[in-house]
């Protein structure tokens, strides 16, 4: 008589202390790959708003260092117009700027090259630069008084937090803090005294995410400045 063998399939698995244990590994791995990714995208979002903050204020500071600088072109001073050149209600500076530009230029009419009068022609040669509250933010505006067209105001950036303008006689040197140059070499005279300007502009960002949240970060300022010699301003010392 022959016997029938047999086999016992095994039935072994993960017990119930195997599985805590896997799932606890699982979650502990998960929670620090999520929370370096929010330290990467908060990271990110920062350095993506650092990079458009400087694009912006660089330009602002461009356009308003090469007017400036074209200040009293043909004109009898330095082309700061004193009485318009003050600070606004929110501390921020507001500076006027006169330059008779088209003085050569044979094209322009006879009125246009003698002053500042003619709307189209002169413009670009009776210009403000202020800061605007808009819709949130606060803007870099520049008015044109003479543009084609009529007067008309553009925004050079779309958002500056403040803006410093200083006046010297001669080239300073300084420091700076918060949003603003300290400890200037020479001190400040009037507007219409200056051959040199100091523009500090300054950006506050605000702070990414809560403090003890993975990818916080802090707020800070963001503070360029930009040196100007009036050209046309007889400057000696510089």
């Amino acid at each position: 008589m022959s016997k029938r063998l047999t086999t016992k399939k095994s039935e072994d698995g993960f017990s119930l202390v195997e599985l805590i244990i896997a799932m606890t590994i699982t979650l502990v791995v998960l929670t620090v790959a999520t929370t370096l990714l929010a330290q990467s995208l908060n990271m990110r979002t920062r350095s993506n708003e650092n990079v458009d903050a400087i694009a912006d204020a660089e330009r602002a500071l461009n356009i308003m260092s090469r007017e400036i600088s074209q200040a009293g072109f043909n004109l009898t001073d330095n082309g700061i117009v004193a009485e318009d050149s003050i600070i606004d209600g929110n501390g921020n500076s507001m500076i006027r700027i006169r330059a008779n530009l088209n003085r050569y230029d044979t094209t322009a009419s006879a009125p246009a090259r003698q002053g500042i009068s003619v709307q189209g022609e002169d413009a670009g040669e009776d210009v403000k630069f202020f800061i605007h509250p808009a819709n949130n933010t606060t803007l870099l505006a520049r008015y044109d008084q003479y543009a084609a067209g009529g007067a008309e105001s553009t925004v050079v950036a779309n958002r500056l937090d403040s803006l410093r303008v200083h006046y010297f006689a001669q080239r300073v040197t300084y420091n700076t803090a918060g949003c603003d140059i300290s400890a200037p070499s020479a001190a400040e005279v009037a507007p219409a005294a200056a051959r040199y300007v100091v523009i500090a502009v300054c950006v506050r960002q605000g702070a990414t995410g809560a403090p003890g949240s993975p990818g916080y970060q802090p707020a800070h300022n963001l503070l360029l400045t930009s040196d100007v010699a009036l050209r046309n301003a007889n400057l000696t010392d510089y």
